[in-house]
């Protein structure tokens, strides 16, 4: 019997070891994904169509489309979702699966591509006529996004993908529009920011940013409300928000602080933040290799902050860009309890701007400029990165 149970355990034992040198998951019991998509403002357009037919998961990050080892969420019938309308902390709910419990690190958005009849992608520019929507061959197989994230054993794993539009899209210049998917992978933590701006201000665009990337963005409604939702604490203890508008200096809050399950005001509908009136310049040029399908922002240092984003575009398919800068100063208060706030013009940075190009597997690009007597123009050559 002694002999018989050593043979066991050794078969055991065995088992055990090929399961680690496979990769294997020695976790038992499953737990649940859970998956919404949200959207950043989109600069330009009234509407913009996609059409949604599944989510995939995979354990490796390297995994192929045709690997064994996916794990989906399928939409049936696919679903045509206006991006636009997922603005403010508005979820569109994909749906859930249940998954072995373990660590996954890749998703993939799969949407339908265009074909005859209707564009399944589309996009209406602000006056204009809806336009089809040139998705990447990459699309057929599912937008790649690396996010790893465990799944517990009966737990539920929460995740929102927040497909940026404004930045996902890219004018051609000649009147067509093609797809550069921008799109992160947050965790549905119930932590925001919210407040209210002049509901009189146009085009007005609020951001959370952490050193000068912006990490959520958002339009007020028609009443000035706005709320920068799924922010994570554990990410960051504390936000700027910038606020921009048409024709209006740059108003920021310095460190804003977020905890979970909980929702931090910076200003009321009776006291909304207003934003002066403001000169505009232009900044424009070129980046080379157009290609690349470059992107060009505007930074600003304010105050004690050495860099906020006040815009960004992508250049157009030969390269070229073109920004609307504000000429006031800007403004900055630091986040503090009674409200309201209180603004101080940062004297020292107005017009004074540094332009950042840059583009996958390349190396990022700036260049100081000064709007306060004229346009600027400045020219990007990126180089290929190590």
């Amino acid at each position: 019997m002694a002999r018989n149970n050593a043979f066991r355990w050794g078969l055991i034992a065995a088992a055990s070891a090929l399961l680690v040198a496979c990769g294997g998951d020695s976790t038992v019991g499953s737990g649940t994904l859970r998956l919404a998509l949200t959207d950043a403002p989109a600069c330009g357009f009234e509407q913009v169509n996609i059409t949604v037919e599944r989510v995939r998961v995979h354990r490796s990050d390297s995994a192929g489309e045709m690997d064994a080892g996916w794990h989906e969420i399928r939409l049936n019938p696919a679903r045509r979702i206006d991006l636009l309308g997922l603005t403010n902390g508005v979820l569109e709910e994909l749906g859930t699966t249940p998954l072995p419990a373990g660590h996954y690190t890749q998703l993939r958005l799969v949407l339908r591509p265009n074909s005859g009849g209707a564009p399944a992608n589309s996009v209406v520019p602000v006056g204009g006529v809806e336009q089809p929507l040139d998705t990447p061959s990459g699309v057929q197989s599912g937008i790649k996004l690396i996010h790893p994230f465990t799944v517990q054993p009966d737990q539920l794993v929460d995740l929102v993908l927040d497909f940026d539009a404004c930045r996902s899209i890219v004018a051609r210049g000649n009147g067509t529009y093609g797809l550069k998917p921008v799109i992160a992978v947050l965790p549905r933590t119930v932590a925001e920011i919210v407040g209210h701006v002049d509901p009189t201000l146009t085009g007005v665009v609020v951001s959370a940013q952490r050193n000068g990337t912006v990490v959520r963005a958002t339009t007020p409604d028609s009443t000035g409300a706005f709320r920068l939702a799924f922010l994570d604490p554990a990410a960051s203890p504390s936000y700027d928000v910038a606020i921009t508008a048409t024709g209006r200096a740059t108003a920021v809050v310095a460190a804003v602080p977020v905890a979970p399950r909980s929702s931090t005001r910076i200003s009321s509908s009776t006291a909304p933040i207003t934003l002066p009136p403001s000169a505009t310049r232009t900044a424009s040029g070129t980046v080379t290799p157009a290609a690349a399908l470059p992107s060009v922002r505007a930074l600003q240092a304010v105050g004690s902050l050495p860099k906020v984003e006040v815009a960004h575009v992508n250049a157009n398919m030969t390269g070229g860009y073109t920004l609307t800068l504000p000429t006031a100063a800007p403004l900055l208060a630091t986040y503090a309890t009674p409200l309201p706030l209180a603004f101080a013009p940062q004297a020292a940075s107005a017009a004074k701007y540094t332009l950042e190009a840059s583009a996958a597997g390349y190396l990022t690009q700036s260049a100081p400029i000064d709007l306060t007597s004229a346009d600027a123009t400045r020219d990007f050559t990126l180089p290929p990165a190590p």
